[in-house]
């Protein structure tokens, strides 16, 4: 650490002698948004971020680093921040997260590092998500890109999927020296990155050049190539010559509610919207051939971020009237507040503490409506929140020409039907606490092995399954150390234990 960061480190704050009130972010009028799909939040800029930065008490167990899925040194990128050392803060934000500039816009920061910050106790919480953004983003402008020198080893390693699971386990593989090789279904790479997440949220730019890291690494992605149908995971083990497979798929399945109606035209899924919209650019039909025939008034069914997303790109593209009905109330929503607050600035109408129980038709196959049920909350159920029960005789008709479920999702059934891996009783893969699953060198994380959850969740067991990887190739991990209970006790080959299969140079006289 340089005696200028310790100097920021060290210096001493209190909830008195910081800055009292957080940072405001600039963005687009609402009037101005809904009819672009330029980013809505437009970020801090220097002195912003710098007088954000001070409000951080740079305590010294600091809860925000535990706080983070992928363990980033929060006070140790922003006291260099502080000092101006901004390529400094890069090396520390990067040495754990691949995509700053990515997580910094759709991470929820508010129930991991934002919510252990002890400035948050009395003041609202120093904005960790908006400077790692800003971070971020200096960087691809400046075009800073860190590249460790890789001593290849000889290993190939096969990542199914481009989401972030994937993209941090590729990394970590490729900065171990391993030849990596990415196959993507899709014919961008990004997976939910790329199209579940609205551009006026997650820029495609911005994905663009956090994923080129990857290649600056070495990494090679194979899209266009669905595993599964093409070649199954045994045969990337066997025929393909792959010493080691991780799986990355997310779960892209959408769940609906089994009620009737669903099969009349104009019931979809958020993830079909959203991939329509964000791959295929059906916003911009007729240039491009895949119409997404949006209706004008529109129902969307469920409210978490991607209900949100969804809601908001319907206003994009013209939808007269956008409605959410959420079967509990606005607290028990699991989208962001900043979402749900950015999404009633908008217009969007909601209607909390409503679910359907039939869509109905016009006669000619098409929605024309629904029937909804009033609801009351009564004991939490698994999830904490209150379960919602139906108020009998409350049911009434709703209008509308398009519903969208937004309801959850469910593991894609591809890969769990063309291996023998073992899946649980939702058919996500079973995995073991390292991420291997029954398959021996084939491991697993991010959605398709928890549900949904969050991008840095998802990188979080990305980083997790390639430890796991490493320590089962016999390969040196520099943040962990194997076995220590055999040390002094095994033998040695020039110095390097002989259970990691490793090398070492040595000069020859």
């Amino acid at each position: 650490m340089t005696r200028k960061t310790t100097t920021a480190r060290t210096r001493k704050k209190t909830i008195r002698t910081i800055p009292q009130d957080r940072t405001p972010i600039p963005v687009q009028d609402p009037t101005a948004r809904i009819t672009n799909f330029a980013e809505v939040a437009l970020g801090y800029g220097e002195q912003a971020a710098r007088i954000e930065c001070e409000r951080c008490l740079m305590c010294p167990e600091a809860n925000c680093i535990p706080g983070c899925p992928v363990g980033i040194d929060i006070p140790g990128f922003i006291a260099r921040i502080i000092e101006k050392d901004y390529r400094g803060a890069y090396d520390v934000l990067t040495d754990a997260n691949l995509l700053p500039a990515i997580c910094g816009r759709v991470c929820p920061q508010e129930d991991q590092c934002e919510g252990v910050c002890p400035v948050g106790d009395t003041l609202e919480p120093v904005a960790i998500g908006r400077l790692e953004r800003w971070l971020g983003d200096l960087a691809i402008e400046k075009g800073w890109c860190n590249i460790p020198y890789m001593e290849p080893n000889g290993h190939r390693i096969g990542i199914v999927g481009s989401g972030p699971a994937s993209i941090a386990c590729a990394a970590d593989m490729a900065k171990a020296g391993c030849k990596v090789t990415v196959y993507e279904a899709f014919h961008k790479p990004g997976g939910v990155l790329r199209y579940g997440i609205p551009e006026f949220r997650l820029p495609d730019e911005i994905i663009s050049a956090e994923i080129d890291a990857l290649a600056r690494l070495g990494v090679e992605i194979k899209c266009n190539t669905l595993v599964g149908r093409l070649f199954t995971i045994e045969q990337m083990l066997d025929e393909m010559g792959f010493d080691a497979v991780f799986i990355g798929t997310g779960a892209g399945y959408p769940s609906f509610m089994g009620i009737p109606g669903e099969s009349l035209n104009g019931v979809l899924s958020a993830n079909e919207l959203l991939t329509r919209c964000n791959l295929m650019h059906a916003g911009e039909f007729p240039d491009y051939d895949t119409p997404l025939h949006l209706g004008r008034r529109i129902a969307v069914v469920g409210a978490g971020n991607t209900a949100m997303d969804a809601m908001r790109v319907c206003l994009r593209l013209g939808a007269q009237e956008v409605h959410c009905v959420y079967r509990r109330t606005k607290t028990e929503s699991p989208a962001r507040a900043e979402e749900v607050d950015h999404a009633e600035e908008e217009g969007i109408q909601f209607h909390w503490l409503t679910a359907p129980v039939e869509i109905l038709g016009d006669g000619d196959g098409n929605v024309r409506g629904m029937r909804c049920i009033q609801m009351e909350l009564g004991e939490p159920d698994e999830s904490g929140r209150r379960r919602p029960v139906p108020i009998d005789g409350s049911e009434y008709e709703f209008e509308a020409d398009m519903i969208v479920y937004a309801i959850g999702t469910n593991a894609n059934p591809i890969i769990g039907q063309t291996t023998k891996l073992r899946l649980n009783k939702r058919g996500y893969i079973e995995t073991d606490e390292d991420l291997a699953t029954s398959m021996a060198g084939v491991y697993a994380g991010g959605d398709i092995v928890t549900g949904g959850a969050t991008v840095i969740l998802a990188m979080g067991a990305g980083r997790k399954a390639a430890r796991a990887m490493k320590a089962y190739l016999g390969l040196r991990d520099t943040d962990a150390i194997y076995y220590p209970e055999r040390e002094g006790a095994e033998d040695k080959l020039f110095g390097i234990s002989v259970h990691e299969r490793n090398f070492t140079r040595i000069r020859v006289a």
